[in-house]
């Protein structure tokens, strides 16, 4: 298991009320898991539009469970906006 960073961009920010919190999870799939469970709602419905980067690399079309997180790194989640 791996301690990190999510920050949360736009309507993810927003419908989580925060800008970032730590992780602890071995892969994406698992962060996720606990940021559901920690804010259940409106973040959950955001994610699922969501793209994300690990460390600064699109995650893209790959399983989430397959995406491993590392030690101190850092996952964005960025939902679609208007313009880019």
């Amino acid at each position: 298991m791996a301690a990190g960073t999510i920050r949360y961009w736009a309507a993810a920010k927003a419908a989580a009320g925060i800008a970032e919190e730590p992780y602890a999870a071995a892969t994406l799939a698992e962060a996720l898991e606990a940021v559901r469970e920690r804010h259940p709602g409106e973040l959950t419905r955001v994610l699922q539009r969501c793209s994300f980067l690990i460390d600064g690399d699109p995650v893209g079309t790959r399983g989430h469970e397959t995406v491993r997180l590392a030690e101190g790194g850092t996952v964005e989640v960025l939902p679609p906006f208007a313009g880019g």
